[in-house]
């Protein structure tokens, strides 16, 4: 197998699962089944993944669910069927991906999950941001940019999802304990699509008015709502504090041009290649550790 460069917090951790029962294969092949590829996110997430595969020298099978859990239980089906070394999964529904986690497990295939998690089944690793403080951190700023008081409207991100569940966890734990003058007025799925994201908020200005700012469970959804504000007449996108998260190029260009007053950065390049590695190392008969987090920050103008 080729020489890669091997991350030392997969490597070095005492909290690791057992090793692989048996060595890898000169080139094994991983399945890596995305949640999208319509989203920048998850295009960056393959590509980091693509090559940290090509340094390990393994061939890496890419499926795109679509944001449909259907199609994501076929894909991983197929993956299960054609025998791959290890799958990597970013689930589109952390409850309706289970079975999907179950049968390869059954099949003898180990599971690692990128980004979003199972909610059950044996997985030998997850690699992900902290959603939830990613979530507090954007409501800090939030508070701090409205001095502590306004109303803000939550746009949420795919039901069942673990990033939408965290990341609206933080963000709300963090009002309620440190912040109770800023209120969530309003609070709706925009399932992490732009055009979503737009005709949301434009329904939401229209039945409640004006606010004062806007949180949305990824960068996709707060774009569409600045575009929808930017075609209101009765509101600018000066008088609303955006705050997004995933810190895709186009947030950062919008950052960079002040619409958007920030987004959480996570480093989906990082996250994908982090899951490969995880998965070569176990295949070798490394121990991995349970967890992997990758680092994110608030990034403004």
């Amino acid at each position: 197998m080729k020489t890669r460069i091997r991350t030392l917090s997969l490597l070095l951790g005492s909290l690791g699962l057992a090793s692989a029962p048996a060595l890898a294969q000169e080139e094994p092949t991983l399945g890596l089944s995305v949640s999208t590829l319509n989203n920048p996110f998850f295009v960056t997430l393959v590509e980091g993944a693509t090559i940290a595969a090509n340094e390990g020298g393994a061939e890496l099978l890419v499926l795109d669910a679509q944001d449909n859990p259907s199609t994501e239980a076929a894909n991983l089906e197929d993956l299960i069927a054609q025998g791959v070394d290890a799958i990597l999964i970013n689930p589109t529904d952390a409850d309706a991906v289970v079975p999907s986690v179950l049968a390869a497990n059954d099949a003898g295939i180990p599971v690692f999950t990128v980004d979003r998690s199972s909610a059950a089944g044996a997985v030998v690793a997850h690699v992900a941001s902290d959603n939830v403080a990613g979530g507090r951190l954007a409501g800090e700023f939030l508070c701090e940019q409205l001095g502590g008081t306004g109303e803000v409207v939550e746009l949420e991100g795919i039901a069942g999802t673990s990033a939408a569940r965290d990341r609206g966890a933080g963000f709300n734990a963090y009002l309620a304990e440190e912040c109770p003058g800023v209120e969530v007025v309003a609070r709706q799925p925009a399932n992490f699509n732009r055009a979503e994201g737009l005709t949301v908020f434009e329904n939401i200005l229209t039945s409640t008015g004006p606010v004062d700012g806007v949180f949305a469970h990824n960068d996709e959804m707060v774009l569409g709502a600045i575009e929808a504000t930017r075609a209101a007449s009765d509101v600018s996108v000066e008088d609303i504090v955006f705050v997004g998260f995933d810190a895709v190029d186009d947030a950062r260009a919008a950052v960079a041009e002040g619409s958007l007053a920030a987004t959480v950065a996570q480093q989906p390049a990082l996250i994908g290649a982090l899951g490969v590695e995880a998965a070569l190392a176990y295949l070798e008969g490394e121990s991995v550790r349970e967890s992997v987090p990758v680092d994110l920050q608030l990034v403004t103008e």
